[in-house]
């Protein structure tokens, strides 16, 4: 077990064959920062190479959230350019990463905002019965545009665009969000990781080519139009965001209520 400067924590287990990531910045919220960003993308990567790990786990520490995206303190300098868009995110799931092994998200808390690039790259998602999901990205006047693409690989069109438009005033409960297919499995409150990790040892005592060749046949289905949508993402997002001085007004003067459904 290992945890990184950026609060990555990772444990092996080699008798099951299961990995498990653990976002370990539960006093943020497990937002992530862009030592864990880095730290995510090379876990990635060095697992495409450890063939004793045949399935994963990505979960978050703590009850409160799994994630909540981008750490809004991390520094990002963005080019003068419509055409140009540094996303500290775009390389923290397992796919950008070229893995292709099986990985489960465990959802306990609030999973929202950049949380949806992992949520998007797993194979499926298992959820705390209280957890919630949501994408405040318009309330803050920026463009919800990874995550939305992500996610209308999830969910039908209106439900991604309720999402992704309603912002901070409405949350999506994990019984929702099981109706709509974003979650495949509901764990009792607490249970979401456990629940994950058994389906992940299953995968595992599998043959791992066939697996791993699943894996790959799957994302073949949606990978022409998701790879074509990504690739329109960083001008949308340079365009309609607006300036980080007036996020920063709106995130300090952000709504608290909102409706859960």
């Amino acid at each position: 077990m290992s945890v990184g400067d950026g609060g990555l924590r990772v444990s092996i287990d080699k008798d099951s064959g299961v990995a498990v990531l653990t976002l370990d910045r539960p006093e943020k919220l497990n937002a992530i920062d862009l030592g864990m960003a880095a730290e995510l993308a090379s876990a990635w990567r060095e697992f495409r190479f450890d063939d004793s790990v045949r399935a994963l786990v990505i979960t978050g520490a703590g009850e409160r959230a799994f994630s909540t995206g981008l750490d809004r303190g991390a520094d990002v300098p963005q080019p003068n350019s419509p055409y140009m868009v540094d996303d500290p995110l775009v390389a923290i799931g397992p796919k950008a990463n070229d893995l292709w092994k099986p990985v489960i998200a465990a959802v306990n808390g609030m999973a929202c905002g950049g949380a949806f690039y992992l949520l998007g790259e797993s194979e499926f998602v298992v959820a705390d019965e209280t957890a919630t999901f949501f994408d405040p990205h318009t309330t803050y006047g920026m463009v919800s545009a990874y995550e939305s693409i992500y996610m209308a690989q999830r969910m039908p069109f209106g439900e991604v665009a309720r999402i992704a438009l309603m912002g901070t005033a409405e949350r999506v409960s994990a019984r929702r969000a099981y109706e709509v297919g974003l979650v495949s499995e509901l764990a009792v409150s607490g249970g979401a990781l456990a629940a994950a990790v058994e389906c992940a040892a299953v995968i595992a005592s599998y043959p791992p080519e066939a697996v791993q060749g699943t894996v790959r046949a799957l994302w073949s289905a949606t990978e022409v139009a998701r790879a074509q949508a990504l690739a329109h993402a960083p001008y949308l997002v340079s365009l309609g965001n607006l300036p980080n001085e007036h996020q920063a007004d709106l995130f300090t003067a952000r709504r608290t209520a909102f409706r859960t459904r």
